[in-house]
């Protein structure tokens, strides 16, 4: 898959996407790089730790968060996109459901656009407007409500309901990527259970990221706050590569590179 001008391998690889999240209320690092200056220096440090993609957003999406319009979003996250695209040569991944924001987004120069709701927020626009840009996109499994009668099929059905919407749009089944959901509409066990059986969402055909960095399944198990879960998120980050996703969304870059590399060196992938 070509993301930005860079080439990644939809298999034996696992890639680092490095978050950066300006909003004043993210569960993890809220307010911390709602600054140019500081979103920028933080762009560059995780660049030089080893991050293949970055992965921007403008609004919270912790469980509680607040609603907030596409144009405070955009207000948020554009000047930063820009001013990143205009500095570093990293693909750039806009972590946005709404489609006016990724129209911004796009034309401001994302690379890959990063939708929770996975095509099925909107009436179909964030759908065309993949299509059109041709772009890829990653599109995560999301339900507004728990309880599984059969967690993995059913969530293996979601997702394939994400990818018909993506066809019958024109988007194209290589530029997808598809994504869990790991916190969202779902209990602290259906997360261990999801991150436990990665490895059967391969049936879908498409490149897996895993994102549970820091996230509430961590905190909850080992009753930790955000800040103190680095070694948890590692845990997952291995399982994620033994599994064989092809990405890690994660906030601590410089750590799950070298988780990564150790792993992918055990399995013989280095």
């Amino acid at each position: 898959m070509r993301i930005g001008g860079k080439e990644f391998a939809d298999q034996g690889r696992t890639y680092i996407m490095g978050i950066l999240n300006v909003t004043p209320d993210s569960f993890s690092d809220g307010g911390r790089y709602n600054r140019m200056d500081r979103a920028l220096y933080r762009v560059e440090e995780m660049i030089g730790e080893g991050m293949d993609i970055l992965d921007m957003g403008g609004e919270s999406t912790r469980p509680g968060h607040a609603f907030i319009s596409p144009q405070e979003e955009a207000e948020r996250v554009i000047p930063v996109l820009e001013a990143v695209k205009k500095r570093f040569d990293i693909p750039i991944s806009l972590d946005t459901y709404k489609y006016q924001v990724a129209q911004e987004g796009i034309r401001k120069g994302a690379d890959l656009i990063n939708d929770i709701w996975g095509l099925k927020y909107d009436q179909g626009e964030m759908a065309h407007l993949l299509a059109e840009s041709g772009l890829p996109c990653c599109l995560m499994h999301n339900r507004r409500e728990t309880g599984y009668v059969n967690l993995m099929e059913e969530m293996r059905a979601d997702l394939e309901g994400s990818l018909r919407i993506a066809r019958e749009a024109g988007i194209r089944e290589e530029q997808i990527i598809l994504d869990p959901g790991i916190g969202f509409g779902k209990t602290r066990e259906d997360n261990l259970e999801v991150i436990s059986k990665l490895d059967s969402l391969h049936i879908l055909g498409r490149p897996l990221l895993l994102g549970a960095s820091r996230k509430s399944v961590i905190g909850l198990t080992l009753d930790l706050p955000p800040e103190k879960r680095l070694e948890g998120t590692l845990v997952t980050t291995v399982f994620g590569v033994t599994a064989g996703c092809s990405y890690v969304r994660v906030h601590d870059v410089a750590a799950n590179v070298r988780a990564v590399r150790m792993a992918e060196a055990i399995l013989g992938r280095a």
